[in-house]
């Protein structure tokens, strides 16, 4: 039996040039400037600054032009065919953009500041090496011990493993019991705690570089016998186990928390220039009124080339017409129409820009006005997609890439959207209320006695907002809180 099928699909397809406007409208503002710093280099007809004083109103590389001459290229133009949107935009949220300077006014200028020049975590470790006097195998055994430390802090390989790798690539040849001997000269480098093989290690290398204390002893006993019982916080187990006082336990858990776990870290963060994140927008509260600005770095003054003109002027002015000319002015026509693209599509950028935020800012109205957060309204792209009349992923790359700064810091505009959920009431609520309102919660909790998660939903069902306990485990961890028993404190 012979069945025919009919099926119909629907896909959305973008021209080149509309995804390359919604490329530009997801950029951030220090990875626009960088888009057009390379568009100023790959076309020679578009110049920066404020225009000479010629007319442009009739400019003879319009698209209405009538030049016959041109015509006969038309068909060599790459064509718009269709293209799957899919294929070609970023679904990255959040762009890396981080820049030095922080201008809003219309004369944006870079502040160029000092960089100091820093010395990599490995390289730091591997000077500190000269403070031991080491042959010349030691050495090489204890710099490739170096190079096996991760950005962490910590080796993962085992003993074996390595004496092996360093036969194999590098034809030193050792055996475990030098390499231990040798790891034991890393453990001694700065910060504490480096070289070590696992968590438990590198706690008690810190602890034993300290001052000994009764508090310091009996914390390196409890790391290197009861470590289990400690990171599962069973304090009552060690109460019984070392008969002491709560306030002994206390002090020695005191000085294991102090302790850094990630000892490699701490160095690359210390030794990194501090950057900025430049906002896209601004808002300012003017006589009680909310004011919106973009930041003027993201609306250059662009031209096209008057030079670039008058050439296709002269070729259209000339009688004779070579195939060198017309090869030529195809070139100058292709990038003086690319030129004028590019500057059409900036102003469409900040366009969308301006008034996509300016919708966020009057929907979030009162919370940009006071800055409570239990203020903020649920909002969901659609929202401000239905009050601009753009589509939802173009809202979505507004905000998943921008930040603004408000008189209560810099925010990522994302994290002005939120579901909403209903309270007692039966009123919509913004699920940013209902996680503010559980961390104060936990922040006041009896942290001897750490609420459980199903406790935590009766008290916010008092509060008037019935959640259920998956919901509140949910918005835990997305706070990044952990559960009750690995909140408690003695």
């Amino acid at each position: 039996m012979l069945k025919q099928n009919f099926q119909l699909k629907l896909s959305q397809k973008l021209s080149p040039q509309q995804i390359q406007l919604m490329k530009l409208i997801q950029l951030p503002t220090q990875a626009f400037e960088q888009r057009l710093k390379e568009e100023m280099v790959e076309n020679p007809a578009l110049e920066t600054g404020k225009e000479d004083e010629f007319d442009y109103e009739n400019d003879e590389f319009d698209n209405n032009d009538d030049y016959e001459d041109y015509d006969d290229f038309e068909g060599e133009r790459i064509e718009a065919d269709e293209i799957n949107i899919d294929e070609y935009l970023s679904n990255d949220e959040t762009p890396d953009y981080k820049l030095q300077a922080n201008n809003y006014s219309d004369d944006d200028e870079d502040r160029s500041m000092p960089f100091a020049a820093t010395v990599s975590f490995h390289q730091n470790l591997t000077d500190q090496l000269n403070t031991f006097i080491l042959s010349e195998n030691e050495r090489d055994i204890a710099e490739f011990l170096v190079g096996s430390i991760d950005d962490m802090g910590y080796i993962r390989r085992s003993i074996p493993d390595i004496v092996d790798d360093m036969a194999f690539t590098q034809g030193i040849y050792t055996d475990e019991k030098t390499v231990e001997r040798i790891l034991h000269i890393i453990h001694q480098l700065e910060p504490a705690g480096v070289g070590a093989r696992d968590l438990q290690e590198c706690l008690l290398l810190q602890l034993k570089s300290k001052t000994p204390t009764s508090s310091v002893e009996l914390a390196i006993d409890i790391l290197e016998h009861q470590f289990d019982a400690f990171t599962k916080k069973h304090y009552d187990k060690l109460l019984q186990k070392y008969d002491i006082s709560q306030e002994q336990l206390r002090k020695a858990i005191d000085e294991i928390e102090h302790l850094n776990p990630k000892p490699g870290g701490a160095y690359e963060s210390n030794s990194r220039t501090v950057e900025h994140v430049v906002p896209d927008f601004a808002i300012k509260i003017v006589d009680g009124e909310l004011e919106l600005t973009l930041n003027g770095r993201n609306a250059p003054e662009l031209h096209v080339s008057k030079d670039y003109q008058e050439m296709l002027q002269s070729y259209k002015d000339s009688r004779d017409k070579s195939s060198q000319q017309k090869d030529a002015v195809q070139f100058i026509k292709q990038k003086l129409d690319s030129a004028k693209w590019f500057i059409d599509a900036i102003r469409q950028r900040q366009e969308t820009l301006f008034v996509t935020m300016n919708a966020i800012m009057h929907y979030q109205e009162e919370f940009f006005l006071d800055g409570d957060e239990g203020k903020l309204k649920p909002m969901i792209l659609k929202d401000i997609a239905d009050m601009v009349g753009l589509d939802i992923s173009t809202v979505s790359r507004v905000a998943n890439s921008k930040y603004v700064e408000t008189p209560y810091g810099t925010k990522l505009i994302k994290e002005f959207f939120s579901e909403a959920m209903k309270n007692d009431q039966g009123e919509d609520v913004s699920t940013i209320e209902i996680k503010k309102i559980l961390q104060t919660v936990i922040e006041d909790e009896d942290k001897r006695k750490p609420l459980p998660d199903d406790k935590l939903a009766e008290i916010l069902k008092d509060k008037g907002y019935p959640i259920a306990r998956r919901t509140i485990a949910k918005y835990r961890e997305q706070l990044d809180i952990p559960v009750a028993r690995m909140r408690k404190k003695i």
